[in-house]
């Protein structure tokens, strides 16, 4: 089944891409984490909805990037605990721990950007709505 892609890829130094899609997956079809190996066999490394009421996140429109360890780190348009997307980390066993869970508050919410990494090792990125007058914010996450 194809599902919209809807951000680029990566690509690590075995030659797998990896990358995400806002729709399917094996639970609630709220979008995966995928790994896409050099002989084209798919590997979904995360399926999100799989945490009781969303908290996990759910659409990851963006796609993701990787750290020294080869951790994923991204973003989810929706889901999580406060309903408005998340910021999460894949580590390489395949578990995602939620970074931070956007509120729509001053915060921020429904971030469709992904993340950069600074120096330091914190997540930068822009989520769309919330912020003081409605308009989104510039956000940064401290792993």
């Amino acid at each position: 089944m194809v599902y919209r892609v809807a951000a680029g890829v990566i690509l690590d130094s075995a030659g797998n891409l990896y990358g995400t899609t806002e729709a399917g997956g094996a639970l609630s079809q709220w979008g995966v984490v995928y790994k896409l190996n050099p002989a084209g066999q798919e590997t979904v490394l995360h399926s999100f909805c799989s945490l009781a009421n969303w908290t996990d996140g759910a659409q990851p429109v963006a796609g993701v990037i990787f750290d020294s360890a080869g951790n994923l780190y991204g973003t989810t348009v929706s889901g999580g605990a406060g309903g408005y997307g998340v910021v999460y980390e894949l580590d390489a066993a395949g578990q995602l721990t939620v970074l931070y869970s956007f509120t729509n508050g001053a915060d921020g919410g429904e971030p469709e950007a992904g993340v950069i990494r600074g120096s330091a090792g914190d997540l930068y990125g822009t989520a769309q709505s919330g912020g003081k007058k409605g308009g989104g914010v510039v956000f940064r996450v401290t792993p």
